[in-house]
């Protein structure tokens, strides 16, 4: 409520459709949706003064049908939703060139990567480098694990999050979906994109040429800056209360090599990716499914990774499957693992 008095949209969808009835009688001026068609209604709305872009920052797969509603309509799409990509890259990337619309990258790692192309020509890229924090426990052994507890996995040392997507960077799941998500935006394959543990969340991005020139992107951990990007390209505009990148003050860097052996979760992404087809897309449910069981306290921590497994292991790819078939497998996958832990 706080939100529609302060910034009075004019359309506001709602989760549940009485939460949009009750607010309907408090903002009569205010047009209400709910549910699923109301993503898609949001995402189509036709303003006064028309709506040159979209932003998508919804959590998980629910995000795929008002991305696609939104190049549809012939409206650029500011992706925050990396499951849109890891879920359907190629239908969405394919549909993005034929309605001519931009998908405008708001990660802060694709941020930082689309920005080191600037007036680059990508055709001379020899790879990206991805950088990951290392999450809640990175200083941890896989056998200090066991017994971690959700709380010590909701504390992230550098980036205020929401609880999914904190405990994806714990397990390193976020930084998988972002490799697959990286495929679909830069058309690289998977072998030109690296991944590396950096624990500062200093340099977001780095790309490297035919030249063996590497060019990267710093910025201080704050989601403003890749936003206001988005929102305002091609143009770059003034950000407040967003402390400026000191460089002397901060002293050094560190980078180290990645661990697949320590984060299985970014190798199964990897691998999924390299296999294409559905496997990503089942990689993405049932993680999520896994890591709401996390926070329900009904599983452990590193049994995220082994549901994963299960799950990927059990798929049969449908290569060229539509988007109707891609929803079916991904609520097919959702519910067998719902059951087997109810």
């Amino acid at each position: 409520m706080k939100i529609i008095q302060e910034f009075k949209p004019a359309f506001v969808s709602t989760g549940e459709h009485e939460d949009a009835i009750k607010l309907q009688a408090l903002f009569p001026d205010v047009v209400f949706a709910s549910g699923a068609n109301g993503l898609i209604e949001v995402a189509t709305f036709e303003a006064r003064d028309g709506v040159p872009l979209v932003i998508n920052a919804l959590m998980g797969g629910v995000g795929l049908r008002p991305t696609l509603a939104a190049i549809e309509a012939g409206r650029d799409v500011a992706l925050a939703n990396k499951e849109t990509l890891v879920m359907a890259g190629e239908i969405v990337t394919n549909k993005a060139r034929e309605k001519g619309v931009q998908l405008l990258p708001v990660d802060s790692e694709h941020s930082a990567l689309w920005q080191c192309l600037n007036g680059e020509n990508p055709q001379k890229m020899t790879k990206m480098i991805i950088t990951a924090s290392g999450g809640s426990f990175r200083d941890l052994s896989r056998d200090a694990l066991k017994n971690v507890t959700k709380e010590q996995a909701l504390n992230h040392p550098n980036w205020s999050m929401g609880a999914k997507i904190t405990i994806d960077s714990a397990t390193m799941m976020n930084k998988g979906l972002e490799v697959i998500e990286a495929h679909y935006l830069f058309n690289l394959s998977y072998e030109q994109i690296e991944t590396i543990l950096h624990p500062q969340s200093i340099v977001h991005g780095v790309v490297e040429f035919v030249d063996t020139s590497v060019i990267a992107h710093l910025g201080t951990a704050d989601m403003k800056i890749p936003i206001a990007y988005a929102m305002n390209y091609p143009d770059r505009e003034s950000i407040v209360h967003t402390a400026q990148l000191d460089l002397v003050k901060l002293g050094s860097l560190d980078f180290k090599v990645m661990d697949f052996d320590r984060y299985p979760c970014l190798a199964m992404a990897y691998e999924a990716g390299r296999k294409g087809d559905t496997y990503p897309m089942v990689l993405n449910a049932a993680n999520e499914e896994a890591v709401s069981l996390f926070l329900a306290d009904k599983i452990s921590f590193l049994e995220i990774e082994d549901i994963v497994r299960v799950a990927l292991d059990a798929h049969v790819g449908v290569k060229d499957a539509t988007i109707d078939k891609i929803l079916e497998i991904n609520d097919a996958v959702r519910a067998e693992i719902r059951a087997r832990y109810s």
